[in-house]
């Protein structure tokens, strides 16, 4: 099957949007960089430019003033030397008086003119200053002239032209042109290279996966890549080992299920088809065997319950019927129902109470939580065994601890007692019974009321387990 070109997925993909950042990273500064530095060269000129006429303008003061040039009298030998300096500059001198009247022009067209310009008035006042203009690519510096007093007795003016400058950035330009396409080029390789270089772990990743799916191997090769992505990677092998876990958990789960199942039932049939089977049956064997086969329908009835809870409670619906519990009432009204099994395996059973407890739970559900507890240290227990059950609480939790003196967990079964369908010993679990539900529903059910259950044991001295949840439910947003 042909695979089509999506515009779209090339544009989403991490490949792309990699290129794009190098791609950017190396044009964008060069954009930024150019017209700034043009700007710098061109003010960083002009000032120069202006700074060096205003000290050379100052030189003439003293020939100026003793002249008589400032008065109006001729001096054709500093006329030709001051035409000189302004057609070296490519520009013009003016020499105003105090009334802002020019005595002298080097291109003597505005002689015995009145200049009125802010920047000659200032100059007057004794201010050296200077004015670029964009129109004409002039600069225009004025000094002021002072005799032998100190007096100002005038105004000096110099232009020059700033077309060299233009001419010195048009050339700049032009090599910058060649610059940026130099780097635009030199970028788009780099941007090739680190899209190509970056995103080839994901896309062995991508293809691992695929191996995964199609089933070729279980798990993701080791690759050294960037930090981020060997975690991910670890990560997912650590996924698909749960969910193999998980797989084969069920298989086992299926099998077990499978036998408690149909173990209840071949005993009713072999029952069955003995009394069906004989003649002159006597009524006490009769009774007895009727016993037996109500005893196998309880435990297939168990076994079917513990299935439906887990399925109720494993609903993304599943809602909580709270309501006001007195949690003291509750636990004795459950140990009392499971008094009996104690007394036949001889464990002690003791309630000990620290004070009255009223929670908001759901009934059913944390009955469920008791029981399993419970039961399962009675039935994990020693002959002559004890199982001790605590109630606490302060002003927003209230403790469950559930203690026996049994069989105890294994130390790397411990982290998995409470997934569904797991079983610390299965051997022994078979001869108890049970379908390795239990602590998953009590889980499930301690989760619903936003609560949390720790176990802590010890292989051959038993197990502790430690209930806390909230006095008053809080629905959250999710449920």
């Amino acid at each position: 099957m042909k695979k089509h070109f999506s515009f779209s997925a090339h544009f989403h993909s991490l490949r792309f949007k990699i290129a794009i950042i190098v791609l950017l990273v190396g044009i964008i500064p060069f954009m930024v960089c150019v017209p700034i530095s043009l700007k710098a060269y061109k003010s960083v000129a002009i000032h120069t430019d202006a700074t060096n006429l205003m000290a050379e303008a100052v030189q003439y003061n003293n020939q100026i003033v003793t002249s008589g040039y400032v008065a109006g009298e001729e001096n054709r030998v500093l006329d030709m030397k001051l035409k000189a300096v302004a057609d070296s500059n490519n520009g013009r001198i003016l020499v105003i008086n105090s009334n802002l009247k020019i005595v002298r022009d080097s291109f003597s067209v505005d002689m015995g003119k009145t200049v009125i310009w802010k920047n000659i008035i200032d100059t007057l006042q004794g201010n050296q200053l200077y004015y670029y203009d964009e129109n004409t690519k002039t600069i225009i510096v004025s000094v002021p002239l002072t005799n032998s007093q100190g007096e100002i007795v005038g105004a000096f003016v110099m232009n020059k032209s700033t077309d060299y400058v233009e001419q010195n950035i048009d050339i700049f330009v032009s090599y910058m042109l060649i610059g940026g396409v130099i780097v635009t080029l030199f970028s788009i390789l780099v941007a090739v290279f680190c899209a190509i270089r970056f995103s080839r772990p994901i896309k062995n990743m991508s293809t691992s996966l695929d191996g995964i799916i199609r089933e070729y191997t279980n798990e993701l090769p080791e690759q050294k890549s960037f930090t981020e992505l060997e975690q991910v990677s670890g990560k997912f092998n650590e996924v698909i080992g749960k969910l193999q876990s998980i797989d084969e958990s069920r298989q086992e789960f299926v099998s077990n299920v499978s036998h408690e199942l149909k173990t209840p039932l071949t005993s009713m049939k072999v029952l069955a088809d003995s009394l069906n089977g004989s003649d002159n049956v006597p009524i006490e064997m009769y009774r007895e065997f009727m016993v037996d086969i109500g005893e196998e329908i309880d435990r297939e009835t168990k076994i079917i319950n513990d299935l439906l809870s887990l399925v109720r409670m494993d609903k993304s619906g599943a809602k909580l019927n709270v309501s006001a519990v007195n949690i003291n009432e509750l636990i004795e009204h459950i140990l009392k129902r499971l008094k009996p099994i104690a007394d036949k395996a001889d464990i002690e059973v003791v309630f000990e109470s620290f004070r009255p407890v009223v929670a908001e739970v759901d009934e059913v559900k944390f009955t469920l939580v008791i029981t399993n507890l419970v039961e399962n240290a009675i039935k994990y227990n020693n002959q002559g065994g004890w199982v001790h059950i605590s109630l606490n609480s302060d002003h927003q939790f209230f403790y469950i601890k559930v203690e026996d003196n049994g069989l105890g967990i294994p130390e790397e079964s411990a982290p998995h007692i409470f997934e569904r369908f797991y079983r610390a010993d299965k051997s022994h679990s078979r001869e108890i019974g049970g379908t390795g539900l239990g602590l998953a529903i009590t889980k499930s059910a301690i989760a619903m009321h936003n609560g949390e259950v720790k176990v802590r044991s010890k292989l051959g001295e038993g197990s502790t387990f430690d209930v806390r949840i909230p006095l008053n439910y809080i629905e959250k947003e999710n449920q």
